[in-house]
């Protein structure tokens, strides 16, 4: 039985098309994918993220507890900001990618992936015994994530009053708390938005209010390309736990110092440091025709050096783009084998698109 979100029936009202993610029935895009993408670039669009885990730490060694478990160290946040890291294994690899929020100086809030809600909060319960701290899952919040250039205007009178007044001027990666309501200026599209944490007796209300006021819904088909344009990893294909952050463009969420931080997986990471990583991220765009596919093999002079962890079509580009793990220092040309056919591409540095605008050189178009 899939797991339904408190905007279900209304996606349904809507016209969404329904599927399968990560055991919950998601909507995958409302009639057209390709205009969800364009409206999130020019105008607003409104997605369903309640599926995605939330969970407060709370506790007098909260700070304590987290510098431990997290590569990123959250005594460089304060009140009201949030911090895009990690948790890893002691080898290093990647349990989950998160957001955490801080609220007060012993009061957390974390955002999860829902794919890996289970094991990610029974991994932080089985390292709890030495802090004093509490960790409380909210099932009964959701969550809209509301993106574009117009976002915040289209957004900011929907709000609740206290709420409004706390996000008036907000930064980046900042956060507006007012009782179970929390607005964080982040997102997921390379676009300027919010991310609304609230009560889910509050979310379809607020859902129909965007809607009415001029935002587009749209689903997770435009989520994917509209993440992959802005260079943006996905957990399960561009990072797992057999890959550590210096292998997948994330070597920037962890905080070095103060060398005596005894994050978890830090002595891996630093032999790897210290060594060189074998492998790295990169962006690929094509230099033809096409669309890129997870998991096709990245080729230079005739010899696999990798593969595409992330591959589609980039609709504000016009082009097949991907991400990919390859040899590390590779660089220039290269080839994606797709079925039976080489497609010329090259090597580029990932945001493609960064606030509607593109971000890398295109190759010249050939015939492939």
């Amino acid at each position: 039985m899939l797991l339904k979100t408190p905007l279900h029936a209304a996606h349904l009202a809507a016209g969404a098309r329904m599927a399968p993610f990560a055991g919950w029935d998601m909507p995958l895009h409302y009639g057209s994918q390709l205009d969800e993408h364009h409206a999130v670039r020019a105008g607003a669009g409104v997605f369903d993220v309640s599926h995605m885990a939330q969970a407060d730490l709370s506790g007098p060694q909260a700070d304590h507890y987290l510098r431990r478990v997290l590569c990123g160290d959250v005594a460089r946040i304060g009140t009201g900001k949030a911090l895009y890291t990690c948790l890893l294994n002691e080898q290093a690899g990647i349990i989950d990618d998160l957001l955490v929020y801080r609220l007060g100086a012993d009061r957390f809030r974390l955002v999860l992936n829902a794919a890996r809600r289970e094991a990610d909060l029974a991994w932080l319960r089985a390292r709890q015994a030495d802090f004093d701290v509490v960790l409380t899952p909210r099932d009964d919040l959701a969550m809209l994530a509301v993106q574009g250039p117009q976002a915040r205007t289209l957004t900011d009178p929907l709000l609740p009053a206290g709420v409004r007044a706390g996000v008036a001027g907000l930064a980046r990666f900042a956060a507006a708390e007012e009782g179970d309501w929390l607005v964080g200026r982040t997102g997921y599209t390379g676009e300027d938005g919010y991310e609304i944490m609230l009560p889910a007796a509050a979310a379809p209300a607020l859902w129909q209010a965007l809607l009415q006021g001029g935002v587009r819904p749209a689903g997770l088909g435009a989520r994917d390309t509209l993440r992959l344009e802005a260079g943006l990893s996905l957990y399960g294909h561009d990072m797992d736990d057999t890959v550590t952050p210096l292998e997948c463009g994330l070597g920037w969420t962890v905080h070095w110092e103060p060398a005596q931080r005894d994050f978890i997986g830090r002595a891996a990471l630093a032999a790897q440091r210290a060594a060189g990583p074998a492998r790295q991220r990169a962006g690929v765009v094509l230099a033809c025709r096409g669309v890129l596919r997870d998991g096709a093999p990245v080729l230079q002079d005739g010899r696999q050096i990798g593969h595409l962890t992330s591959g589609g079509f980039g609709p504000t580009i016009g082009r097949g783009i991907g991400l990919a793990r390859v040899e590390a220092g590779a660089d220039g040309a290269c080839t994606i084998r797709i079925r039976d056919r080489e497609l010329p591409a090259r090597f580029v540095n990932p945001p493609f698109v960064r606030e509607g605008a593109l971000r890398v050189d295109l190759p010249p178009l050939a015939n492939a």
